[in-house]
This record gives C-alpha cells, structure tokens and sequence, in this order.
C-alpha cells in the first residue's frame, strides 16, 4: 500500500498569505482594485479574483483613476511608487516584509558607494523590484559560475551581495565558496527567506526518501521551479498547478510519494492534489491529517506564552527559530543570554530544540519575539536556592559596578554582591572585578525570587578552609610543594601552598647570608620547597628552600679535608683573628695563634683584606659550619717539605 506524505512547510508563506487576504479585503470594501501585475504565480487562485472584479494591469498607465492598486508581494522600484503618486491612486502596499528588508538594504548600501550583487533571475518580477532600489549600480547572476566570472573581473570596489527570497539554497551555499574570505570591502546579507529555506530544505529530505515527488504550484512561479530542481535530484518528481492535471500524468505505483508545494499555492489545492493522489493509488490511509497540519499552522500563539521551537538560523545579533506556525520568531542576543561575552553561536546551533517563552506577537507582521533568558531565570530560581541551603560555592561574571556593591547575573538571576562581601579591601575600587569570572555563595534569597545577596569573601573563606582540611590531612614533613610567593617580611616569606600559607626563614632562602629576602626573592615568584616542620595546633608550617646539594660547604668538602693546604682570600680582620675565603659560600677562622710562630699583638701589621695566603686546614664543624685554618702550619708544613731547619718568623715590627 502507498503512503503519501505531505511536507510540512508546503503552501502559503507569510507574504503571500498577507498579500492575498489583503485583496480579499478590499473587495469585501466593494472597491475597484486593481493589482500591479498577477497578484500571485497561481492561476486558479487569479481566476477566482478575476471572478470577483479584480483588474490586471502591467503598468501604472493603465490604471483608471478611481482604482485602488495593489502592489503585489514581490515588491516594485522606487519609480513605480513614484508614478503611482503621480497618479493619484489609492495604493495597497502588500510588498512582503522580507522583500522590503532586502530595498531598504540595497538602498542604503549603493547610497554608501557600494556595488550591489544580487542572487536571482533577473526576469523575476521580484529581482526587478529590488533592481529598482540600485541607481543602475547592480549585477544580477544566476548562479556560482557567473558569480565566479564576475570576481574574476573583480576591480577594488566595495561590494554587498544579496539573495532573492526564493533564491535555491543548495546554489546560494555554493556562490558562498567563490566569494572571497575575510575581505572588508564584501558584505553578504542572508536574504533568502526563512520559509523558502525551510520549504525547500523539509522538501529535500522528503524526496530523499520519496519514489516520487509531486509538486504543486505555478508554471511562473520562481520558487515552485526551485523546489522542483531539488526533488529531481533524488527521484521522479512532477511540477503540476492542480489536481486535475494528475489524471493526464502516467505515474509509477510508487511506495512512498511525497508532496510539496510552492508559496503561491492554496491550501484547497494542495488538499485537492492529496485527495486525487490517493485516489490514483487506492490508498486513503494518508501519513498524516492535512486539516490538523494546516490548523497548526494557523494556530494563534500568545504572549507569555511558554513554547518549543527549533533553531533555524544563528547570526552574532540574534537567533531565528521555527514555531510550526506561520510566524517567524526572533531571539535577540539579550534575551538569549546574560553572558556578554558570549555569542548566540555559543549557546545553540542550528537544529537544535529550545524552550522559549513569547515576549510580543506582530500577527500583521508574522514575526513574534521570544526570550530564552526568561526560561532560564525560572529554572535558575530553584538552583540558586537550593545553593544556598547548601552552601554551594557558584559562579558568575561581574557585570555592573553600582552603588554599595556589584552585580552579576547567575543561573538568568541577577545577584548583588555587597562591597563588604566583594573581597576588595574597604575603600578599595570595586571596578577591578568588572567583567571578572569569580566565585561566590548565596547568603540572602527572598522568597519571591527578586532579591538575591552573594558573598565574594564567603566563598574566599570556604574553599580556603576546604584547602586547609585537604592539606592537614595528607601533609608530612619532607613533602615537597610548589608554591607562589604572597608576602615578604625582614624575617621570611610567606609562600602559597594552594589555600594554605608556610613561611621560608630568611636563613632558609640562601646558604649565602643575606641581608633581605627581598635580595632573593619577589612576590609572585613559583618556589619549590620542602616542609620542614608542622603545627597544627598553631596552624605553622616551616617551609625549607636551600637544596642540600648546593650547599657550598657541602661541596667544599667533597674536595677538600682536614690537613690539606688550600689557599685563601683575607675577606675581614677582627680582634682575635682574621676571617678568610676558602671558596664560594665558605670562610675558615685563622685564629691570632695561628697567624705566626711569634706572637702577633696587631693583626692588621701581619694581615690585609684581599691578600691571599696559603693555608692548612685544621678542623671542620658541619655542626656549627664553622672551618678552622692556620697559616703557620702551613708555613711549618712547606718548611718541614724543603728541608729547611729554619723558622720563618713574623713579629709585630715586620
């Protein structure tokens, strides 16, 4: 048994729709109205006003002079409005709002010197209108190889490109592969209406899965034509005006048929071409209810209203979503997110299924404006109370500096942040944590949902005694850490182990002896140390910095022992001795004994800073790190090595 399957967004499109019922009207009014060409691309709906008293005229000339002229949807030039005003006529405007979008664009930009392109048939009566908003300065093309031809020729002038409505989506991609990227000098506006690209996409993936394809519509009709030349791609597929023409087709007893239809279609014919179809296969068991569909379709939708829509098309100002209805709905960037720094490509893709709620309906328009923020707020309610009932920690970015605090929005909620509980110290600038990420804990949440107060410094606290739980209970001596270096004292360093502070003694930065750790160290510096001791009671940790490895006596001695004569350097004279240099890091005492064989009374006649001696080494305390050194065992031991008898004597004359 055949299944016949009707697309969704098959018929009637907003602008049609609006400018038939508008013709319908006036001859409710009992005017004589004359439409500026065939209203729509369907004979049988002209016929059924030519019944009525509608004139056809082709041009303004042709009017008589008590007629009311209707423009039809696919819009005329400027010249055409101005020999309308010439005349005197009573004018209906039913120019489809989209076609209109694409006049006020073309205008502006050839009246900034751009040079306009335009996607289209340049016959069609709709690219003739928009011709007629360029001054002359304009370029028509069919598809990507003229387009390609043009760029080719391409001199440097500023260019905007745009679409007609019903322009075939599947060429429009491809042209989008020969415009040049990122030059600043081309602009492209996505003009091909919503509903074409839907119609054209739902009949697509209909005949992707068709034997065959009918589709309904006008012979002239530009976007009936298109829906055909995507249908026969994938299976048969016939362009048809009605029902009747059906019977002279010789059609294949096909398992699945798939009807679509162009903008200009009706309704009733549609449903006549469904009728006869099942007819010719036997089949009235119909995939789906038509009346239903085009009662949803015509469904009334209400502001405040809590709806699901899917996402159609996604721009940096503003999303464009299907309602199932014959509107058209809009999500500003506002009313998607309270992120600034997010864009509507960061929050949804197209495709996607969203819940909105309806902020204002414009039936005469068939747009209607939708907030997703205001979904988001109504399940960020209970999430943001739920935090502070369990003292979760949140997130959220700063986005107002206002008197006595800052405000951040959190969950669609915004929060107040009072300067005491910002973290900034007290007359401090709170604009430091303008457009910041930071975290925070509810601490105040009225039960109507309108008053929210958080706490910078209460979520500060809580993850820094977390961190210091975290460390007590898996910290031991000898563990080393990383750590940044948060303040300097005449005594240490205060050094961040990850929410908890150890201290580096000045004696533990250097085996050099330093004045100031400043001399060593800087805040903000990352430190590798080591703990040396913990006190938990007192919450003190002693951190080590100095490596055993680089200490200098450490290294002295791997080359040096007690016994061997090694020279040094005189660095400073004292009362009962003097202090010389061994090596790097390493000074030995030469006690006023060891200085000479005779008794020395006035070292600084015997010794001077910077002279250099030999030396021999007589004890090392790695204990106290002191080194003993002697000269006149060094002088003792070079005499015992040459023989001599001798003593080498130095007195306090010499």
């Amino acid at each position: 048994m055949s299944k016949i399957t009707v697309a969704e967004s098959a018929g009637f499109c907003f602008g049609v729709d609006r400018a038939v019922k508008m013709v319908y009207s006036e001859i409710e009014k009992h005017k004589k109205v004359a439409t500026l060409g065939p209203i729509i691309h369907n004979q049988d709906v002209v016929n059924d006003m030519l019944s009525k008293g509608i004139r056809i005229v082709n041009d303004v000339s042709e009017l008589e002079k008590d007629e009311t002229v209707v423009i039809r949807s696919h819009g005329v030039g400027r010249d055409v409005y101005q020999q309308i005003e010439k005349s005197g006529n009573e004018v209906i405007d039913a120019t489809c709002p989209f076609v209109s979008r694409i006049h006020k664009l073309v205008a502006e930009k050839t009246a900034e010197g751009y040079f306009i392109l335009i996607a289209g048939d340049e016959n069609h009566a709709e690219v003739i209108g928009i011709v007629g908003h360029c001054d002359e300065n304009y370029l028509v093309f069919r598809d990507e190889t003229e387009l390609k031809n043009f760029f080719q020729k391409k001199s440097s002038k500023k260019l905007a490109i745009v679409a007609q409505t019903t322009y075939n989506i599947i060429v429009w991609e491809k042209c989008f592969n020969v415009i040049p990227k990122d030059d600043p000098d081309i602009v492209i506006y996505d003009t091909i209406c919503n509903a074409t690209e839907t119609r054209q996409s739902d009949a697509e993936r209909l005949a992707l899965e068709a034997d065959l394809m009918i589709v309904v519509g006008g012979k002239h009709s530009s976007n009936t034509v298109k829906l055909y030349d995507v249908c026969s791609k994938y299976c048969e597929t016939h362009h048809i005006e009605n029902g009747a023409e059906l019977l002279n087709l010789n059609l294949p007893d096909a398992e699945l048929i798939g009807i679509t239809a162009g903008a200009s279609t009706p309704a009733y014919i549609i449903k006549e071409v469904q009728t006869i179809m099942s007819d010719i296969q036997k089949n009235f068991e119909e995939e789906m209810n038509f009346e239903e569909l085009l009662e949803q379709s015509f469904k009334k939708i209400h502001t405040g209203e809590r709806v699901t829509a899917y996402v159609d098309k996604v721009t940096d100002a503003e999303i464009t979503v299907s309602l199932g209805t014959k509107h058209t709905g809009y999500v500003k960037l506002d009313d998607l997110t309270d992120d600034p720094t997010k864009k509507p490509s960061d929050i949804v893709s197209v495709g996607d299924e969203i819940d909105l709620i309806v902020i204002k309906v414009n039936d005469a328009e068939g747009t209607v404006i939708l907030s997703k923020r205001k979904i988001d707020e109504l399940a960020g309610f209970e999430k943001v109370v739920n935090a502070k009932e369990e003292g979760t920690v949140l997130e959220g970015v700063v986005q107002h500096v206002v008197k006595g605090g800052v405000t951040l929005n959190c969950y669609g909620l915004k929060i107040f942040i009072p300067a005491s509980q910002s973290g900034v110290p007290k007359g401090g600038d709170l604009e430091v944590l303008l457009k910041k990420k930071v975290k925070f804990k509810i601490i105040e949440a009225s039960e109507n949902g309108k008053r929210f107060i958080g706490s910078i410094r209460a979520a500060f606290t809580a993850e820094k005694e977390e961190a210091k739980a975290k460390f007590w209970a898996v910290a031991n001596v000898g563990d080393v850490f990383k750590g940044k270096v948060k303040s300097i004292t005449n005594f240490g360093v205060f050094v961040d182990l990850g929410g908890i502070d150890g201290m580096v003694h000045v004696t533990e930065l250097s085996w050099k002896k330093i004045r100031n750790p400043r001399d060593v160290v800087s805040v903000g510096d990352i430190l590798e140390v080591y703990i040396k001791e913990l006190c938990q009671e007192d919450n003190r940790i002693s951190l080590g910095y100095r490596k055993t490895e680089d200490d200098p006596l450490t290294l002295f001695m791997a080359n040096n022992s007690v016994g061997d004569i090694v020279n040094a350097t005189i660095v400073s004279i004292a009362a009962f001795g003097a202090f010389a240099r061994l090596a790097e890091g390493v000074d030995g005492l030469i006690h006023i004994s060891q200085i000479s064989f005779n008794k020395v009374n006035d070292i600084s006649k015997h010794l001077t800073v910077g002279q250099d001696v030999a030396v021999k080494i007589l004890g090392i305390d790695t204990d106290t790190r002191r080194v003993s050194i002697s000269i006149r065992a060094a002088l003792e031991e070079a005499s015992n090595k040459a023989g001599e008898s001798d003593e080498v004597v130095y007195s306090d004359e010499q």
